[in-house]
């Protein structure tokens, strides 16, 4: 009777022991079970460049009025409003006689002037007239000679010549009018070259310094990029707390470019002085408004959320992000939705490059 109490005993006893044994194997596989397998990806540090766009307009380069700089009844003005004139090219001529006359009667008084003062000279180097009459004769010389030249330019001066490659803007006089000096008689644009204006933040105004290339393109002429040459750039903002932004478009054989045309203006720029990262746009999950990641810990084989500034998204499916995040931390790539916080998990092993498609 003894006996068989005793082996009840250490049966009861071995199936007690086999059960926790059970019991201890199940709890191990649930907690295995639970554990998520993702894919990472390590962040990276962005060492490229980067670009804003800003709309903007064409604007001529310089309208110049253009005027004479003598008075006189105007006998032409040649080029008709949008036409094009070349440099050197007339543009409009005052009726020159009376300058003519002018000239003709100072030539006259120059050359006696000079006559005369030369045969001073000559006696005065012979030691045959004073000192007074030496400097009397080269004073004589140097006021006809002034007035000469005066009445010289004057006559060139009713001469009306483009001053540089454009078109006739606008006529504010025509022929047979009389004009007074300084008043203009046409517009020109200059035609070597255009203005494209933009406003700028004073976010890119402060790191212009960073600014490395510029180019446009034009609405009217889709596909097509045309660089661009930096002028100025306003040191004063605009009631807009703007800056504008002065840029210089030079004209392009066989693109017909105006004034008034839209373009878009493209600031490439270099980011050294950013730390700006780079992660995979699958990375990265919504949550309350913010952009967030999950970061691994590797001691912990945990996951942690992060939130962080996004700067841009590039054409190979990756984010820059300005902050939040840094060079060598590794992110949850694929399988996001489905972490919580702190939650552990197993990362997902690479693909040998020699197993493709995993089939080994």
């Amino acid at each position: 009777m003894i006996k068989l109490e005793m082996m009840k005993g250490v049966v009861f006893s071995l199936l007690g022991l086999i059960l926790l044994m059970c019991a201890c194997g199940s709890s191990k596989t649930k907690q295995e079970r639970g554990k998520a397998t993702v894919q990472a990806d390590t962040v990276k540090s962005y060492q490229g460049e980067l670009s804003i766009i800003y709309p903007g307009k064409i604007k001529a380069a310089s309208e110049v009025k253009l005027s004479f700089r003598v008075a006189g009844p105007i006998r032409a003005v040649l080029p008709e409003v949008g036409a094009f004139v070349k440099k050197g090219e007339l543009i409009a001529e005052i009726d020159p006689r009376d300058y003519e006359i002018q000239l003709s009667a100072t030539e006259a008084e120059y050359n006696q002037v000079k006559e005369e003062a030369g045969r001073v000279i000559e006696l005065y180097n012979r030691g045959s007239v004073p000192v007074n009459d030496y400097d009397k004769a080269v004073a004589g010389i140097k006021q006809i000679t002034a007035k000469y030249n005066a009445h010289k330019n004057a006559l060139a001066d009713t001469r009306l010549t483009a001053p540089f490659d454009g078109y006739i803007q606008k006529k504010y006089y025509d022929s047979h009018e009389t004009v007074a000096a300084g008043y203009p008689v046409v517009s020109m644009i200059n035609s070597n070259y255009f203005d494209v204006d933009i406003d700028i933040p004073s976010s890119d105004f402060v790191r212009q310094d960073l600014f490395k290339s510029f180019s446009c393109a034009i609405d009217v002429f889709p596909g097509q990029v045309f660089p661009l040459e930096l002028i100025e750039i306003t040191r004063k903002a605009n009631l807009n707390q703007l800056y504008r932004m002065r840029l210089r478009l030079k004209p392009v054989p066989g693109v017909d470019i105006a004034a008034g045309m839209s373009v878009n203006v493209t600031i490439e720029y270099n980011p050294n002085e950013e730390a700006l990262t780079v992660v995979p746009l699958s990375a990265m999950f919504e949550e309350n408004g913010e952009s967030a990641v999950w970061v691994y810990n590797p001691k912990t084989q945990t996951v942690t959320k992060r939130v962080i500034q996004l700067k841009k998204l590039l054409k190979t499916g990756e984010l820059i992000v300005s902050e939040g995040l840094a060079a060598g931390e590794i992110v949850v790539s694929a399988g996001v939705h489905s972490l919580k916080e702190g939650m552990s998990v197993e990362l997902l092993k690479p693909v040998s490059k020699t197993n493709v498609g995993g089939l080994l």
